[in-house]
């Protein structure tokens, strides 16, 4: 199994049961980490880019920050790696921060648009 998360979790190619459920509970992991200075989740801000969970149950996270100055830009990656890492079937995160493409508002969800009054 190799998957890969983010571009909403609707949109992934489904695996068997087991798979999907893995992916909800990814996604539910990464939904309970929020930025320190912002009222929002990192998922809904578009803040992670990639998730790939091989066959080890190893996942591997690309995440970006809203700026490269980022107040939080260690305490994220440690929240990010703790929150997945209490799912039983994970064995091990790494979690690496990414650059490209550069963080933009336009990455946010319509929801975290609109919680911030964007729209």
């Amino acid at each position: 199994m190799n998957e890969t998360l983010p571009e909403p979790v609707d949109n992934l190619v489904p695996g068997d049961g087991g798979d999907a459920i893995l992916r909800t509970d990814i996604t539910e992991a990464l939904r309970q980490v929020y930025d320190p200075e912002i009222p929002i989740n990192i998922y809904e801000m578009g803040l992670i880019y990639r998730v790939d969970v091989d066959e080890a149950k190893k996942a591997d996270v690309q995440m970006t920050l809203t700026t490269p100055n980022c107040p939080s830009a260690q305490e994220l990656p440690m929240m990010v790696q703790q929150q997945i890492e209490m799912i039983p079937d994970i064995t091990q995160v790494i979690v690496d921060i990414v650059w490209d493409p550069p963080w933009t508002p336009d990455m946010m969800t319509e929801e975290a648009k609109f919680e911030l009054g964007m729209i």
